[in-house]
């Protein structure tokens, strides 16, 4: 079966007689049609994929592994291939609902047709018709009315503001932040914030609380993965609202981020550490005198893998040395470190 050619016509970049504008606008409709065969390609790629996935279940003997071996063979990688079948059921569950027409699905950048899909039912209805009707469909219009729907329908929303929106008082593309913020959030802390939106529904209110809403959800999430908070009765709900009663939240959730950024790099350190120990035992066994130069590097890796590591800074810290102690200790034998 012979592939049907993609043929465009691009202006030359070396031709004075065409304006900067006209120039990037050709440029920008022949980037269209790419992005519309793409959308196409990576449909039909998802159905494949699908097939591929589906003959393997019927199967039942293989447990997946002939599918796997497909995607290797195509070096296609497992996630990869489910956010495909994802796209291709995407387009199967639009089309197939009578919600868009086949032909129509040219209508939209992928990416824009990717949002549709996951858009709320009554967004991927007007986005539908107005493909339908032969619009070209863009991302931008997509968060544009997705938007516009959260910010007049959502529950998470004070009455207050629900209302000043559709009264058009409110740009929707401020209100939609603030009600995905919220929805990260437990629900007193989301009473909280709608108490604060109500006494004033304006737009810099707007702004505080969304803000506000960000550092609680980043600050809980990362304090939930610190493990040096699960020790003792650290009550972290009530360290947040203290936080927040100084208007620290800012700090204090970048310090939990850093905290959890360091404690994962110490596990990585404790790992590299660990195997290059192991490592260099068995080089040292396996060389002897024939082999000084071997030896030799092995005695430089001793700085790093011993249980003192020494390790430079490099210039930029005015060649500085770091030294750090490696200690494993048991559980029961693990102290916390005096405060400053």
């Amino acid at each position: 079966m012979e592939a049907p050619a993609l043929s465009l016509e691009l202006p030359d970049p070396e031709r004075d007689d065409i304006s900067t504008m006209e120039f990037l606008s050709r440029l920008e409709e022949a980037w269209a049609v790419c992005d519309r065969f793409d959308l196409q390609t990576e449909i039909w790629r998802g159905r494949i994929l699908r097939a591929v996935r589906d003959r393997e279940k019927r199967g039942g003997e293989g447990r997946g592994t002939g599918f796997l071996q497909w995607l290797r063979e195509r070096e296609i990688s497992k996630t990869r291939a489910y956010s495909l079948i994802q796209l291709a059921d995407s387009a199967d569950n639009l089309v197939g609902d009578g919600l868009l027409q086949q032909e129509s699905v040219n209508n939209f950048s992928k990416r824009a047709f990717l949002d549709t899909a996951l858009a709320d039912p009554e967004v991927q209805l007007m986005i539908s018709e107005a493909a339908n009707d032969g619009q070209q469909i863009s991302r931008k219009q997509v968060r544009r009315l997705s938007d516009e729907f959260t910010a007049a329908t959502s529950p998470l929303l004070p009455e207050e503001i629900r209302q000043r929106t559709q009264e058009n008082l409110l740009p929707p593309r401020v209100v939609a932040p603030l009600v995905r913020e919220l929805a990260k959030l437990p629900e007193p802390q989301q009473d909280d914030l709608r108490r604060a939106l109500r006494e004033e529904p304006e737009l810099e209110r707007i702004k505080d609380v969304t803000s506000t809403a960000r550092w609680l959800s980043k600050a809980a999430e990362a304090g939930l993965a610190v493990r040096a908070f699960q020790h003792g009765d650290l009550n972290l709900e009530k360290a947040l609202q203290e936080a927040q009663r100084l208007d620290a939240l800012g700090l204090f959730a970048d310090a939990v981020a850093q905290a959890q950024q360091l404690e994962s790099a110490v596990l990585k350190l404790h790992t590299s550490w660990r195997r290059l120990g192991g490592l260099q035992e068995r080089l040292w066994v396996e060389s002897g005198s024939s082999t000084p130069h071997l030896r030799e590097l092995l005695t430089a890796l001793q700085s790093l893998s011993g249980t003192t590591l020494r390790v430079s800074l490099g210039e930029l810290s005015g060649g500085k040395r770091l030294r750090l102690q490696l200690v494993e200790e048991s559980p029961d034998q693990l102290t916390p470190p005096p405060l400053p």
